[in-house]
């Protein structure tokens, strides 16, 4: 019955650890010999889910970005591409600024910052990239970006977030991956947006695929999905949408869900 798992990464792929545990593995290889097309979903930039994916032999389009950048793994090839409109990213760029916070923005796969500081070094540090300090940072607001992040206390987000929605109006979509990364793409740069996008390109209904994941920015994709399960770890307001709830992150929460409804051995 399901054709396609698409599976987020930060507590969801990787456990506390930031490790691929065997049976995730395992699990990966048993969907792939059924048939089934197991891809990468998450807010990651390309650059970082690719190191994932050759990790666990994935040859396939990755979705990225949040879901503005849908990328072969292979070949580098795009097959659905979305970036911040102008306005909305202009907006954002003189709010931080005028503000002192901790903005982050993507270009051609390259992640920039203003200045280097704690931020910037644990961002980098999770995702395995480095990052380009760019002082004349305002000048970026020009360059199609694919995302923008701004990290801060989840309480100073959850306060700048209705008035940064104002600003930006219905373009953009904006939405936690962690409780202190604030992330905003393209209305359309949704995971929700690029899995409907991926499963046609393969040919196949939604009905057909299942979503994992554990946060706020997972909740579009759980929602379009045939399946949309959250991780044991998951916060509270995707466990209440989602389908079904596994294990956590810690525990194959993965490797239960192929056995369970790939498999069918569970």
């Amino acid at each position: 019955m399901y054709k396609m798992l698409a599976i987020d990464i930060d507590d969801t792929l990787i456990n506390d650890k930031k490790q691929i545990t065997e049976g995730t593995k395992q699990a990966k290889s048993a969907a792939v010999s059924q048939g089934v097309i197991v891809t990468l979903a998450t807010g990651r930039m390309y650059a970082s889910a690719k190191q994932l994916a050759a990790e666990l032999s994935l040859n396939v389009p990755l979705i990225t970005y949040m879901g503005s950048l849908v990328k072969n793994a292979l070949d580098g090839q795009v097959l659905y591409e979305r970036t911040v409109p102008l306005d909305a990213a202009r907006a954002i760029f003189e709010f931080c600024r005028d503000r002192g916070l901790h903005l982050q923005t993507y270009v051609d796969d390259v992640l920039y910052v203003q200045e280097s500081n704690e931020k910037a070094e644990a961002y980098a540090a999770l995702s395995k990239i480095p990052y380009t300090v760019y002082p004349d940072f305002e000048k970026l607001v020009l360059m199609p970006s694919a995302k923008l992040l701004i990290i801060d206390d989840s309480e100073v987000l959850d306060r700048i977030a209705p008035s940064l929605r104002e600003l930006a109006g219905g373009s953009v979509h904006m939405t936690k991956s962690k409780p202190h990364f604030l992330e905003i793409v393209h209305a359309e740069g949704t995971k929700g947006h690029a899995l409907s996008h991926l499963a046609q390109y393969f040919g196949l209904e939604l009905s057909q695929v299942i979503a994992i994941g554990d946060s706020w920015n997972d909740r579009e994709m759980l929602e379009v999905a045939g399946l949309g399960v959250a991780m044991g770890n998951a916060v509270d307001a995707l466990k209440e949408i989602a389908d079904y709830v596994t294990l956590s992150n810690n525990d194959d929460g993965i490797k239960h869900v192929v056995e369970k409804f790939i498999l069918q051995t569970a």
